[in-house]
């Protein structure tokens, strides 16, 4: 029956998992569990999982950015350019010397230097690191943030569990539906657009319970009961939102002056200290986006210009985390589609290069101040340790609590595993 409130439909997630998986994941004997159906297994996975309330703050740098101008510094050699490298506050880890903000938290912070993959297109690439699959013709995978916000979002929060900072598109909720799409705020520095009542409250609910009553009765009987619970969904979580008193995490302006400055008044630096405010009001995964890492041209300038928000705001976000209590349940990952390529082309930039490039992490039972996995001395390879997409996926799960081999159905019938492949790299959690 499809209820005709629009401030009380729910509908449920469509995920199914395996029954032993499921009592691994989750560590409860069977003999604890007698007698509940499977049903009733998924549920309380799900209320165990929520109760755990892990968050995921994923900083992206759009463009692929440079390993060897961020954390896999080769000052001297051929391909190293003009960059330096500067010590950390972990004693044999060195990192460009653009990050000095980033090289004081060390402690907390985790480089890969070893990913690798064969894409080396913007859009695929993206879409890759995000979903963890390929681009295919016939389906849309969902991101892992929307993954993220499926599985650990309490349903009965009144904010969106996913929510994207900065002006570009990011990867959306594809076969887990518009229930799951990210909620964009395009400007950090700037309240939600549209998100304040302009009648009185009573008569705003009215004028939704209106509207949903009319799309039943009309549309909805006429075959379209589909679209009016995808509509549906969408105003119900708008709604909510609006008459939200966690709106207020919004207000950056709101923060301490000292916290704000710390983080920087930048759009970046705002975004980070927006995903922070949102995390602890429990959103469970915030994108941070910032652009500009597409360097195939004055790549130094270019680089130390970005390093000069996105240093500080990295640094100040890992540290408010861990000042606050929250890191341990919240895994940061800063990383872009793609590395650049160690030879310094004619016009002082690096193109793409997917063969070896780094990613930065921290938090969410995440070992900090280590390295894990190293490039060749010229930087055109893996030299050991090598970690791919999928290994890399298969870490934010174990890092979150997720069951990686957890299947979603494809509109076409198909069983699609959060994870397709990989294993998480254990020494992150050693």
């Amino acid at each position: 029956m499809f209820e005709s409130s629009i401030l009380k439909v729910a509908v449920n997630g469509r995920g199914v998992v395996g029954r032993r998986s499921f009592l691994r994941g989750i560590g409860l004997g069977a003999a604890g569990l007698a007698g509940l159906s499977f049903t009733d297994l998924m549920a309380v996975q799900a209320e165990e999982l929520r109760k755990r309330q892990m968050a995921c703050i994923l900083l992206w740098m759009g463009g692929g950015p440079s390993q060897l101008d961020t954390w896999d510094p080769k000052p001297g050699t051929e391909t190293g350019g003009e960059t330096k490298a500067i010590a950390t506050a972990v004693p044999g880890i060195q990192v460009a010397h653009h990050w000095p903000r980033v090289a004081g938290v060390m402690k907390d912070v985790a480089l890969i230097r070893s990913m690798n993959n064969k894409e080396g297109n913007h859009q695929r690439a993206s879409y890759q690191l995000h979903t963890g699959y390929a681009p295919s013709g016939t389906v849309k995978h969902p991101s892992f943030g929307c993954v993220a916000a499926q599985e650990l979002g309490d349903p009965k929060f009144d904010l969106p569990h996913i929510v994207c900072i900065g002006r570009d598109e990011t990867i959306g909720a594809g076969l887990l539906g518009v229930k799951y799409e990210p909620f964009r705020v395009p400007d950090p520095m700037k309240p939600p657009l549209n998100t304040e009542l302009g009648v009185p409250t009573g008569r705003f609910v009215r004028r939704l319970n209106l509207m949903h009553s009319l799309e039943v009765g009309g549309f909805g009987n006429s075959g379209g009961i589909d679209r009016v619970r995808e509509h549906h969904d969408i105003y119900k979580q708008t709604a909510n939102m609006v008459l939200s008193p966690h709106m207020k995490a919004f207000e950056v302006d709101a923060e301490d002056p000292k916290t704000r400055a710390s983080y920087g008044e930048t759009p970046f630096g705002h975004g980070c200290l927006l995903a922070r405010r949102l995390v602890q009001a429990g959103v469970t995964f915030v994108e941070v986006r910032m652009g500009g890492w597409d360097n195939h041209a004055n790549v130094n300038d270019n680089v130390a210009r970005n390093a000069a928000s996105c240093d500080p705001g990295f640094a100040a976000l890992v540290a408010d985390l861990r000042q606050r209590g929250m890191l341990d349940r919240t895994l940061v990952v800063w990383m872009g589609e793609f590395g650049r390529t160690p030879k310094i082309n004619p016009g002082a930039g690096r193109d793409h290069f997917p063969r070896v490039f780094s990613v930065a992490l921290a938090g969410g039972g995440i070992k900090g101040g280590q390295v894990i996995g190293s490039s060749s001395p010229d930087g055109n390879g893996v030299k050991d340790r090598p970690v791919a997409v999928a290994d890399l996926m298969a870490s934010f799960c174990k890092s979150l609590q997720i069951d990686p081999k957890k299947e979603n159905i494809s509109p076409q019938g198909r069983p699609l595993k959060i994870v397709d492949g990989g294993t998480a790299v254990k020494e992150l959690f050693a």
